[in-house]
């Protein structure tokens, strides 16, 4: 080589690089995110500095005001128009901030405050040694029956880090449904999921069947993750952009400037159409769709109760908020492509769901196939892929939200020696023991099954309606027959708690505190508010379906 040519090159590397720009972040717009991550970091410096005895009421403090605040910055962000003219993607191109973001963020919001409620109640198990107990193993690193597990019980010790775990799963589920970019995307999913793997194993009794539930969820859920990795690597290479609106438009063929890297993917239709499956999976393996479903039964019978709730109903919004801005947004020019595909996963999610329910003894595992039959209703608004669909699916996901926290809320106080009786044969003539309890969960029911005048009803005739309107009416057909199915099960638990003579052993209905009596009441009242008067929030949440590009 020759010095004038090593020269040239100093040269050119000598010249000075244009600076890096700052990045550019609208922090206002962020607010609930960055309230709930920076109140979620309060809540591990808590557990480090403040005395044991103090801890509960401090987390239940930190945790309550981080989400009133945050819900406080959605409700002021959708006032001053962002939900609708002032919609735009913020954080260069990361986050959008949009009708939907808003509307599932505030819903999600609102689920985890109800949860929370759940997750602080002390009431209902006996006091060990003095002290009141929650849900929670006393001290979650101890080896289930060992003498440091016994020690930690009697010295009244309580898994406080339930708090902050709460509050990084809600940051991950308020990013998800907000993501404008598969980067995010991602990030959002792991911060999610990782908190609700660990709560997932932290029950006080059944410690065993806790654990073995979180490594099943955490087996399965690393599983879906990498499926969705793998889909997100092969869409990048397809159009060489993890950004929503550059994969749209090399999908619809309208992007402008195609350089020779570029045109030489475009045309691979193969990595288009395994990238979005393998996407699409990961998502579908979120809201418990068949053949995805495999986790649900085992994780919900196993977790803690209170945590059950809140993941059934706060995860359930977030990733079909995802699932939706996935399909509207980046792959609406694949639609003749991925609808097929989701009408069969709705179609074997629908009967599934309601099918094998049937057949279940236990009353979290029954309400976990229930929990999959819905994730088949809300499928068939996705499916409509029309505005009405996205404010269609909007509607039932609050509304189903609330009723499945008070469900699993009122499972919680049911109780023998054991700690929770969830044995269906064990609830036998509750009406007759305790006619309240079993009043509010038939209510529950019969929203599950979408009985007029509960918020299940209207929720499934916005859904089914949007669905017939978008040339999907078969799919409204099979849904119907499904909610028929579904309707035994619901129904026969009713009978079972009226119509059934109480068994002389069997459990008792514990008397929460005001906490629990909390998530219960306004289970009650949004399932009948939005059964009796659903227009208001059916016409929020029309405002709130359209997605910014």
């Amino acid at each position: 080589m020759s010095a004038t040519a090593v020269h040239s090159l100093w040269t050119t590397a000598a010249e000075p690089i244009s600076k890096i720009d700052a990045p550019k972040i609208e922090y206002g717009q962020l607010a609930p995110i960055l309230i709930i991550v920076g109140a979620a970091i309060v809540g591990i410096l808590v557990e480090a500095f403040v005395p044991r005895k103090s801890r509960y009421y401090v987390q239940m403090f930190v945790s309550v005001v981080a989400i009133a605040a945050a819900f406080a910055a959605v409700v002021a962000l959708a006032a001053d128009g962002y939900g609708t003219t002032k919609a735009h993607i913020a954080a260069m191109g990361a986050i959008a901030v949009d009708g939907p973001a808003l509307f599932l963020q505030g819903t999600i919001l609102l689920a985890a405050l109800v949860g929370l409620f759940t997750f602080a109640e002390r009431r209902l198990d006996p006091v060990v040694h003095g002290n009141r107990v929650d849900s929670f193993a006393a001290q979650a690193a101890s080896v289930p029956g060992s003498e440091s597990e016994k020690a930690a019980v009697r010295a009244g010790f309580t898994t406080t880090e339930v708090f902050p775990l709460l509050l990084f799963a809600v940051a991950g589920m308020l990013i998800f449904p907000a993501a404008n970019d598969l980067l995010t995307l991602f990030v959002a999913l792991e911060v999610l999921s990782l908190p609700l793997y660990l709560l997932c194993a932290l029950a006080r009794r059944k410690r065993l069947v806790s654990q073995e539930a979180a490594v099943k969820y955490f087996l399965l859920g690393a599983f879906a993750s990498a499926f969705t990795l793998f889909g997100i690597a092969l869409l990048y290479g397809y159009a060489g952009s993890m950004s929503y609106a550059t994969i749209a438009q090399v999908v619809d063929g309208t992007v402008q400037d195609v350089n020779p890297a570029l045109a030489g993917t475009m045309g691979n239709d193969a990595l288009l159409l395994v990238g979005a499956a393998l996407l699409v999976m990961g998502l579908l393996f979120k809201v418990g769709a068949v053949p995805f479903h495999m986790w649900t039964p085992d994780v919900y019978q196993g977790a803690p109760t209170p945590v059950t709730g809140f993941m059934a109903a706060a995860t359930k919004v977030a990733a079909f908020g995802a699932l939706l801005r996935v399909l509207y947004v980046v792959l609406p020019g694949l639609r003749w492509d991925w609808r097929p595909v989701m009408w069969a996963v709705a179609i074997i999610t629908m009967l599934g769901g309601a099918i094998v329910a049937i057949t279940q003894t236990d009353i979290k595992r029954l309400l976990a196939y229930s929990s999959i039959a819905h994730a088949g209703f809300i499928l068939a608004g996705v499916i409509a892929t029309t505005p009405d669909g996205v404010s269609s699916v909007l509607f039932y996901l609050a509304a189903y939200s609330f009723v499945t926290i008070g469900a699993f809320a009122v499972v919680t106080l049911v109780r023998d020696a054991g700690g929770e009786a969830t044995h269906l044969s064990k609830w036998a003539g509750l009406g007759r023991r305790s006619p309240l309890v079993a009043a509010v969960f038939a209510v529950f029911l019969l929203a599950f099954a979408g009985i007029p005048l509960t918020s299940g009803f209207a929720g499934k005739f916005a859904v089914f309606k949007a669905a017939a309107e978008g040339g999907a009416a078969p799919l409204v057909v099979v849904g119907v027959i499904s909610s028929a199915i579904a309707a035994f099960f619901y129904i026969r638990v009713i009978v079972l708690m009226f119509f059934s003579e109480p068994r002389p052993e069997g459990p008792t209905v514990a008397v929460p505190s005001p906490l629990t009596m909390t998530a219960i009441g306004v289970g009650v009242a949004v399932t009948l508010v939005l059964g009796v008067a659903p227009q208001y929030f059916l016409d929020l949440a029309g405002q709130a379906g359209v997605f910014v590009r």
